[in-house]
């Protein structure tokens, strides 16, 4: 992991969890597994705060745990996991879009409080919900259930491990962490809930004032409570369905702009019906034949049968691939490439320009070539080319690879060839993303901590002098930077969701790649 991810996770754990977590989770981070009282003894922090930290970071899926052989249990972070927090609101808003309101709130609490059972989430979106509502209306619970069960049913939330029921009954002393496990077929099956009720708004300052005081009401033990209808079954976002429907809908968006919507329609038709036969890790769909796709064309898309044919060939023989095929049977048999190097180019192209990529995506295309190829191949003039080559050989998106006729290496009796390492150009690409995230929130909360000491000082009746001194903690490079920042502070969460739908496309790049190999 480098530099930049590590400071990345500790300024989100900071962020969303405070200060002692964000120093157990990057200490966890830096060294890998770890016991509890190492943990407690390397950072200098109290056994009972490590203990309270661990449970946050465990509650959230942000650290994992392993029982070994002599009983000691050791603590392990899950980086990506915690990098994936930059990715909560759109998960959030992804659900707003599928499931409106409601759906966006049940993703909401899930994401905020990492597990949480269906009943507890079910009555915080209610209660919510009736708070926006015009006075006299309240939210069903049973209308917040139904969208929980279609988010279940779509994979958007499952069930999040447990301790298996013969574990408790079991009569020897308790193992020193429990073991949780799921059988795959109920990760997905919501209990049978007859969740009668209304949401509820809080009570006004004036009708907690009117009724007795806090510290004198009764307060009722837990047996007066009614028991939990759904305890002990936990849910939890499933971002990797979240993973794969982003995925979907890159893939179709490249289709449209590559050919036209017919075909993104197509491929979408395709993406759909392996949404829940295909993993979301898997480098291609399951296969379906040309009649199965034929019959799952949206009703009234009026495409004729050998229309669709000739569709399917077409994307089958484009070079980018998209589409495979793997069989003729059922009229056909037809694969998608679930992320191909053109998602690649995009973030190329804007960082280097078009004829920029044009050349990487012909040395691509050639494997190894030289100098004088490239500027007849791509028909750009030879003093352009050899800048575009070597300012991108400079930025180490290109390696040049000798290979001399003669032992002596003399550079006239030499082939020069240029060549892609397309793993590694993407490893550096998802960096350089990585790193931009970390500036800016750097730099905003730099400029939030001075400007809440100024306005402390201020308010002390502190001097001229000092707060002048203060100021001058962020440097005038930085200041100018951040100027840009606030004029565009309205812009700045767009172009982080923007920064990591590229992160998103170069990290399942990488993934598919190596799962090829």
């Amino acid at each position: 992991m480098t530099q930049a991810e590590i400071k990345l996770c500790s300024l989100l754990l900071q962020e969303h969890f405070g200060e002692i977590v964000e120093k157990i989770g990057v200490h966890l981070i830096r060294t890998g597994s770890q016991p509890l009282r190492v943990i407690a003894h390397d950072t200098g922090t109290s056994l009972d705060q490590v203990k309270k930290a661990l449970c946050v970071l465990v509650q959230h899926n942000l650290v994992s745990y392993q029982v070994h052989k002599r009983g000691v249990v050791e603590y392990e972070a899950q980086c990506s996991r915690v990098l994936r927090m930059l990715r909560y609101p759109r998960y959030i808003y992804t659900t707003k879009t599928l499931y409106s309101d409601t759906g966006e709130l049940i993703v909401e609490e899930l994401l905020l409080n990492g597990k949480l059972t269906m009943s507890a989430v079910v009555k915080k979106v209610a209660d919510r919900l009736t708070e926006t509502m015009e006075d006299g209306k309240t939210m069903d619970y049973a209308e917040v259930s139904n969208t929980f069960v279609r988010l279940a049913d779509t994979h958007f939330v499952q069930r999040c491990p447990s301790v298996p029921t013969t574990e408790n009954s079991d009569p020897g002393p308790p193992p020193p962490a429990p073991t949780l496990v799921i059988n795959e077929k109920d990760m997905y099956l919501v209990p049978k809930l007859s969740l009668i009720g209304k949401g509820k708004r809080r009570r006004s300052s004036d009708e907690d004032a009117a009724g007795e005081p806090k510290a004198k009401r009764p307060k009722y033990t837990t047996d007066n409570k009614e028991p939990i209808p759904d305890d002990g079954i936990y849910w939890q976002a499933n971002l990797d369905r979240f993973h794969q429907h982003f995925r979907d809908q890159a893939i179709v968006s490249a289709v449209a702009n590559r050919m036209d919507q017919t075909s993104s329609e197509i491929v979408r038709t395709m993406l759909r019906m392996s949404e829940i036969t295909t993993s979301s890790s898997a480098p291609f769909t399951q296969p379906l034949s040309s009649n199965e796709i034929f019959r799952s064309l949206p009703v009234g898309y009026n495409i004729s049968k050998q229309v669709l044919d000739q569709y399917l060939t077409l994307l089958a023989d484009d070079p980018l691939e998209f589409v495979g095929k793997s069989g003729d049977s059922g009229g056909g048999m037809y694969v998608i490439s679930i992320l191909t190097t053109c998602h690649l180019l995009s973030s190329f192209l804007c960082r280097f320009g078009s004829r920029c990529a044009r050349i990487f995506r012909l040395v691509l295309q050639k494997k190894h070539i030289e100098q004088k190829q490239v500027e007849d191949f791509a028909m750009i003039p030879a003093k352009e080319a050899k800048d575009m080559l070597y300012k991108m050989l400079s930025e180490n998106f290109m390696s040049l690879q000798e290979i001399p006729k003669t032992p002596d290496h003399a550079p006239s009796r030499t082939f020069y060839l240029y060549t892609v390492n397309i793993l590694s150009a993407a490893r550096m690409l998802l960096h350089r993303c990585y790193k931009l995230c970390l500036f800016d929130r750097r730099l905003l909360e730099k400029s939030q901590r001075v400007e809440a000491i100024i306005a402390s000082m201020q308010a002390t009746g502190a001097e001229e002098a000092q707060l002048q001194e203060i100021e001058e903690m962020i440097t005038a490079p930085e200041r100018q930077q951040l100027e840009t920042l606030k004029r565009n502070v309205n812009k700045l969460d767009a172009s982080e969701i923007q920064v990591d739908e590229t992160i998103f496309l170069l990290e399942s790049y990488i993934e598919c790649t190596m799962k090829r190999q």
